[in-house]
């Protein structure tokens, strides 16, 4: 991917959030504190409804340091580039609104767990569940 063709460009992201890595099937953006990356990652679509007929989707996820470990936590999968793209800009905002009150890793979690995502990839299971976070 060039840098022309950032998914997004850096005037769009919220203050202390930079590009980590930029490629055609994968971004990711880094915020200094507290330091998380947030991920997009096109990946296969093993537990979409197979009416659909997705080749693949994007998953969105964050990461971040504990102790001598990375964890990564998966906030949910969407069908399309630009649903990827919004989730993660939305994902960034509530990550920089809450920022200062953020002490620890866990609490990413929290801050993330209500980020409402466009295009949802169905995940076929009768139970009617999405595939990702629900607002």
């Amino acid at each position: 991917m060039s840098i022309d063709q950032r998914p997004i460009p850096p005037e769009a992201l919220p203050p202390g959030w930079g590009a980590a890595e930029l490629c055609d099937d994968r971004f990711a953006y880094r915020y200094r504190q507290p330091p998380i990356e947030l991920v997009a990652d096109r990946t296969t679509t093993d537990h979409s409804h197979p009416r659909l007929g997705l080749g693949y989707c994007w998953e969105l996820r964050y990461r971040y340091s504990l102790r001598d470990r990375s964890i990564s936590e998966a906030i949910g999968l969407v069908s399309t580039r630009r649903a990827a793209v919004e989730g993660l800009l939305e994902s960034m905002r509530r990550v920089h609104e809450r920022a200062e009150s953020i002490d620890d890793p866990f609490d990413v979690t929290t801050v993330l767990d209500r980020i409402s995502l466009s295009e949802i990839v169905p995940d076929g299971r009768s139970d009617g569940a999405r595939g990702g976070n629900e607002a």
